[in-house]
């Protein structure tokens, strides 16, 4: 099927139909055209008979607001607007009966992948902003949902490239071998990178000023969010104070603990403080969502015997259920300004974490301050924040004054 308006992508999206393969990954800066042009090819796919078209992103709590505006002005601007029925969440093509439908991978209460996986004879998945999707394992079970016999499958991936510590770096990039800026296919996964410079055509001079200035402001900004390249840590990040090291042995050992359930996973770390040579060594030893308190209770007792916990105490009848159970373990202290001055800390030493910690590096790694500069984001944080909570215990004999509000 053929558009009644001629729309002309880039040649490098020709590798959309050319395709065989399951994945597609298209990244790139601002400006560059990706999700204008992957979203054409899915209007256009849904001339074929049989297709279902999963279309998501991380939150989408009303659709007929967001997304699907963009996908009609597109249908519009092709010329096909009487090609297709429009709902709420879902667009029906006439012709084919192939829909389009929309959801968010989760909730305001938790993930939203039972009904997800309840969706019959989805062939295309299309993962919207993936770098907002911080977690494999949900990946993974929309993935594998994927599975229609007789036509295609194909998981296409939309994302502007975040920090190398991702997970999406770490199993399309590095399994593969795949230089950032390349496109082609390579086994299973088709790669198409893209940037301003292949879409100039389209875009204002305005912009095209904006970003040539920041190219000269700011190099590091540029390449990331506007060349598309991958960051080794996020900019504005607030731990550069940190590296690899051996987690020391016959040593006074504390853990801190931070809560979680279905969104935000809880974490146990240990935390040992060299005040003579000024480093703190961290090892992770919990990072899972799901987690009840009969079995948060089960694992810090074999995790930590009779060794001192530091927890969260957002959530102190959790607290007193635990240590009913037999856990040696306290509330965190805290109060105003306390998340800004225990940050602050932290930073005073170096930060030494163990070989195997990969979540505590991934948090240093993205852990960054708002705009402000005055206090950090809610985000990255799970086990930064039970280290922090074992640190300020650790050291408040010398910085009493921290407890006083």
């Amino acid at each position: 099927m053929k558009s009644k308006s001629k729309i002309q992508l880039h040649t490098k999206y020709e590798n959309l139909i050319k395709h065989q393969g399951r994945y597609i990954i298209g990244t790139g800066g601002r400006g560059s055209g990706k999700s204008f042009s992957i979203s054409s090819y899915l209007i256009l796919l849904s001339f074929e008979t049989g297709h279902k078209i999963l279309f998501t992103r991380l939150t989408m709590v009303s659709a007929h607001i967001s997304i699907i505006p963009e996908i009609v002005g597109m249908i519009n601007m092709m010329g096909l607007a009487d090609q297709f029925n429009v709902f709420k969440t879902k667009i029906v093509n006439k012709q084919s009966g192939s829909e389009i439908l929309f959801m968010g991978l989760r909730t305001s209460n938790g993930d939203n992948t039972a009904k997800l996986k309840s969706i019959s004879g989805i062939t295309t998945w299309v993962c919207d902003e993936a770098e907002e999707l911080q977690d494999e394992a949900l990946f993974d079970k929309v993935n594998l949902s994927i599975r229609t016999l007789g036509i295609q499958n194909r998981v296409i991936m939309i994302l502007n490239p975040t920090t190398k510590n991702h997970w999406i770096y770490n199993r399309f990039f590095i399994t593969k071998s795949v230089q950032e800026g390349f496109n082609g296919i390579k086994d299973e996964t088709c790669y198409i990178h893209t940037t301003y410079k292949d879409n100039k055509k389209n875009l204002s001079l305005d912009f095209i000023r904006e970003v040539e200035t920041l190219k000269e402001l700011n190099i590091e900004k540029y390449t990331n969010l506007i060349l598309g390249a991958w960051l080794e840590k996020s900019e504005g990040v607030i731990f550069s104070n940190w590296e690899y090291g051996t987690f020391p042995k016959d040593e006074e050992i504390t853990f801190g603990a931070d809560w979680g359930y279905s969104i935000d996973p809880s974490t146990l770390v240990s935390v040992v403080i060299d005040k003579k040579n000024m480093k703190i060594h961290v090892k992770q030893h919990l990072y899972q969502k799901g987690l009840n308190t009969s079995q948060l209770t089960k694992i810090f007792k074999e995790v930590c015997g009779s060794n001192l916990i530091v927890g969260d105490s957002a959530e102190g009848r959790l607290i007193d259920e635990i240590k009913d159970g037999g856990v040696n373990i306290v509330p965190a202290k805290k109060g105003a300004g306390s998340v800004a001055e225990g940050v602050m800390l932290m930073k005073n030493y170096v930060i030494v974490v163990d070989y195997k910690s990969k979540d505590i590096a991934n948090e240093l790694n993205n852990y960054s301050w708002k705009t402000n500069g005055e206090q950090p984001i809610d985000r990255w944080n799970h086990a930064i924040d039970a280290i922090r909570y074992c640190v300020t215990h650790l050291l408040k004999d010398t910085n009493k004054e921290w407890f006083v509000y």
